[in-house]
């Protein structure tokens, strides 16, 4: 089979190679990808920050969807020929996240990733794709889509909510359609006004420019009416100060990623005054996945895709993703090889 990988710590080491072709043993599934979407995660993973000690040569990317081709002894949760997208955090399937599972148990490092025409996992750590999506919008749903409907569950959303999202990466765009499916009133920030238009089109209510308004927190309250954000998904990291400005009393921050940086100044008075709490979101469990797939379901929610790239262009994919100009999810297109 051809697979896609890295043999260094650096996007000019990714290149097309040859593999053998994976055999499903007792209790799992051979997967036929099709479609791949890239997440900033993986980017991360490639530059050597995130994982250093990764051994190389390596397969990155995470989310995929893709067509059962064969099954192992003892499986009867799919069958051949069903639509399928595997689990990010292998073995998670309901409950707690373990210290094991999240150290060790993650597709796209440091499990070998999905940037490949075939990949085995256990039938356990997959789930059915909805009818209703395409092989690229159910790839978006392993990381992106989980994270953020994780942490809306973990806010405890409700109508009537100010909800605050950054950006129109996925986690974003997916938070906005998750909070308004459940009656919240969302506010989003973002850096053009073209961006802006396409939020306002996936239901924002207010829309906030961070570029010309750096301290955007009291624009926030502002857009609120003083009362800030219930939930706020925290996606860049180093604005963490700014999104404690910008909570409502009793608010919750998601803290989901890190695309500003790792570090940020912290004012312990702009948590214990407004009593906000600060949790950081791990993705999701099998359990958590299906519940979001039967409210997209429900909801005839599909994802905002970006563009999509061959499979022998993955490293274009990447650059693309690392000049931060996409809106929506990068897709790698897999069936085309056949």
């Amino acid at each position: 089979m051809k697979i896609i990988q890295a043999t260094a710590f650096s996007l000019d080491s990714i290149a097309p190679a040859n593999a053998p072709k994976p055999t499903p043993g007792p209790g799992e599934i051979l997967v036929k990808v099709s479609a791949v979407t890239l997440n900033y995660r993986d980017l991360a993973v490639l530059s050597g920050a995130y994982m250093p000690g990764l051994p190389m040569p390596f397969v990155p990317a995470s989310d995929c969807c893709g067509t059962v081709e064969t099954v192992g002894a003892a499986v009867t949760r799919f069958k051949v020929g069903e639509r399928v997208v595997p689990c990010y955090i292998q073995g998670y399937r309901d409950g707690a996240l373990t210290a094991e599972q999240r150290a060790h148990c993650t597709l796209g490092g440091p499990l070998p990733g999905v940037l490949q025409q075939y990949r085995v996992v256990p039938a356990e750590d997959a789930v059915a794709a909805p009818a209703h999506l395409s092989d690229a919008e159910a790839a978006s749903l392993p990381i992106a889509a989980l994270t953020a409907w994780s942490t809306l569950q973990r806010g405890r959303i409700k109508a009537g909510d100010n909800v605050l999202v950054q950006g129109t990466g996925g986690v974003a765009l997916f938070a906005l359609q998750f909070a308004r499916a459940a009656g919240a009133r969302v506010v989003a920030l973002t850096s053009t006004p073209e961006k802006g238009a396409l939020l306002k089109r996936l239901g924002a209510a207010d829309v906030v420019n961070y570029r010309t308004t750096p301290a955007w927190a009291g624009a926030v309250r502002e857009a609120t009416g003083g009362h800030g954000a219930q939930i706020i998904v925290e996606t860049t990291g180093t604005t963490l100060s700014e999104s404690l400005g910008a909570a409502a009393f009793n608010g919750f921050i998601g803290v989901v990623g890190f695309l500003g940086g790792m570090e940020s100044p912290l004012n312990i008075r702009q948590l214990i005054g407004p009593m906000v709490c600060v949790q950081g979101i791990v993705v999701g469990s099998r359990a958590g996945l299906e519940d979001m797939i039967r409210a997209m379901t429900l909801q005839a929610i599909h994802p905002v895709l970006d563009r999509t790239f061959a499979f022998d262009d993955a490293r274009a994919a990447f650059e693309h993703m690392q000049r931060a100009a996409h809106i929506g999810k990068i897709v790698i297109d897999v069936a085309g090889q056949g």
